[in-house]
């Protein structure tokens, strides 16, 4: 009987693959015979490689967000994506206004020993005025081969004068672990941002540098860690858990995706108190690490819930220098759950709504049999409040004031504290308050909104003329109020201003140095590792 059931589902299966080759065959037809008839035919030159890409683009963005083509002309992002490297001068860039600038070079790159710096304004590239292009055109143009140079004109406006600096592009490599060291009490902090080639590795050497200065208890931050190779967040997990581990599965489509992925090499310390740091940008690999040492009671996760990518892509090297990142497979953390938070295939979203109750999820256990959950994305063991930036901070940002005040800080002051010690005195913030009155800055609060949305209510329901000289009255409070909102937010103002100042001097080391010093989920993370009794109660799953 069971071989009667499967003789039609066998034929039923080469159907629909001939049928498939069929359509994919005759739809080729169709494309090339529209292809051909355009470039022949149609009233204005065409350009066919423009055409065919954006032909397949419009495919691929039909399936899911992270089926990409790369053309050739995208193959220093396709070598960044994969490596974590590509062929440039070294710096970021942003729009400022009607102009790009340089918005951060990198510490020892080409564009940092060339002599650029935060603010530029950028002009010209080899002579060809770029004053009309954007900042994605820019970086384009300054990406290339290692070895070639390039002579770049920019416009300082600290002094207001022009320079013209000639820089070699090299080959820029980001370290999958910007910074690492030791905090208070024996606690080692590593970050790790891209699961890129090494970085597995990188974890390792930090992890027994960290070590051997007598670290105790570690926190990992994979907070805006966008994943990478999955290889490399297994690796990883073979620096806590013994050799032979289940770290992650993967099941596709075809046979070959179906694969169990374990630790395989000894173990490195598979005691030591760690704390998992995550945030809603931590994806990917980084949720197979979180998960992993989640389901396997392995360390306290702590921040807010992670993005939910549980799809796995493969490149696939295709003609003429191009590339094809294909999604294959779902990947399954230790428990059996699937992080992935939106169903491409059958258009549906896990997260839609702002909570999923325990009751329409589906249970899993850890190893030490606490309850977890299928939600999308990894939830964490301790979540913690949500900062949110203030009105008239987003404001300073919005308009380059924080931004420009820095660059002209720098301009005046050759050097400063060291980066975990530098913040801003009472007198220099009065300076940049001054400073930023003076630009004539404009922001609405939320109070404000809603005193808008309810002006038209009121003015709808005819009761406006009536509560007019009450809502008057609370809109010039509102203006008194937000006149000092300056010094209201000082706190939060100056920590900003004073990590972006400490980035001209000490680039993102420092930058994530002086972070660590304020940072409010690195204090409470230290906390739980010092505290035995409260670590060992959250992984046992008792309140």
């Amino acid at each position: 009987m069971k071989k009667l059931l499967l003789i039609p589902i066998f034929f039923l299966t080469i159907s629909i693959s001939a049928q498939n080759d069929f359509e994919i065959a005759k739809n080729v037809d169709i494309f090339v015979s529209i292809l051909k008839e355009l470039n022949a035919k149609y009233a204005d030159d065409i350009n066919p490689t423009d055409l065919v890409t954006k032909a397949i683009y419009g495919m691929l963005e039909s399936l899911d967000p992270y089926s990409v083509y790369y053309p050739e002309s995208k193959i220093e992002e396709f070598k960044l994506m994969t490596t974590g490297q590509y062929g440039g001068i070294g710096a970021l860039i942003q729009q400022h206004g009607k102009n790009v600038v340089i918005a951060e070079p990198y510490e020892n790159s080409p564009a940092h020993r060339a002599g650029l710096r935060a603010g530029d304004i950028i002009l010209k590239i080899n002579g060809q005025n770029v004053q009309d292009k954007n900042s994605s055109d820019i970086s384009t143009i300054l990406k290339g081969q290692p070895g070639t140079s390039l002579n770049v004109e920019i416009e300082r406006p600290t002094d207001g004068k022009k320079y013209t600096f000639a820089v070699k592009r090299e080959d820029i490599k980001f370290p999958p672990v910007p910074y690492f060291g030791m905090l208070e009490n024996k606690i080692g902090y590593i970050n790790l941002n891209q699961f890129t080639e090494k970085a597995s590795s990188e974890v390792k050497d930090a992890f027994i540098k960290l070590k051997d200065q007598g670290m105790k208890y570690l926190i990992l931050d994979l907070r805006n860690n966008g994943g990478g190779l999955l290889h490399e967040a297994v690796n990883l997990m073979n620096i806590f858990v013994d050799q032979n581990v289940i770290i992650a599965e993967t099941k596709g489509k075809i046979k070959e995706q179906n694969n169990v992925f374990r630790t395989k090499a000894p173990v490195i310390d598979k005691d030591i108190p760690v704390v998992v740091l995550v945030n809603e940008a931590s994806a990917s690999s980084s949720e197979i690490v979180a998960g992993a040492f989640q389901d396997l009671d392995r360390g306290v996760i702590l921040g807010k819930k992670t993005f939910g990518k549980g799809l796995v892509q493969n490149i696939v090297p295709l003609s003429y220098n191009t590339s094809f990142k294909i999604t294959v497979s779902k990947y399954y953390i230790p428990s059996g759950r699937c992080v992935q938070n939106v169903d491409y295939f059958n258009r549906d979203t896990l997260g839609a709504a702002p909570h999923i109750p325990d009751s329409l999820a589906t249970p899993y256990k850890t190893k030490n049999g606490r309850t977890v959950y299928d939600k999308g994305g990894i939830e964490p063991d301790v979540t913690t409040p949500d900062s949110i930036p203030s009105n008239i901070l987003i404001a300073l940002l919005f308009n380059n004031i924080i931004f420009d005040f820095c660059n002209e800080y720098a301009d005046k002051h050759d050097n400063i504290l060291p980066a975990n010690q530098f913040k801003l005195s009472d007198s220099e913030y009065k300076k940049f308050a001054d400073y930023a009155v003076n630009k004539n800055f404009e922001y609405k609060t939320e109070t404000e909104e809603l005193l808008k949305e309810l002006k038209e209510v009121a003015e709808n329901e005819k009761y406006f003329p009536a509560i007019e000289p009450i809502y008057n009255e609370i809109l010039k409070k509102i203006d008194t109020e937000k006149s000092n909102d300056i010094y209201k937010f000082q706190n939060e103002i100056s920590d900003f201003i004073a990590n972006e100042i400490v980035a001209r001097y000490y680039f993102q080391k420092g930058r994530i140095e002086n972070q660590l010093v304020t940072d409010p989920d690195i204090k409470l993370a230290m906390e739980i590792l010092l505290d035995a009794k409260r670590y060992k109660t959250i992984l046992s799953g008792k309140k």
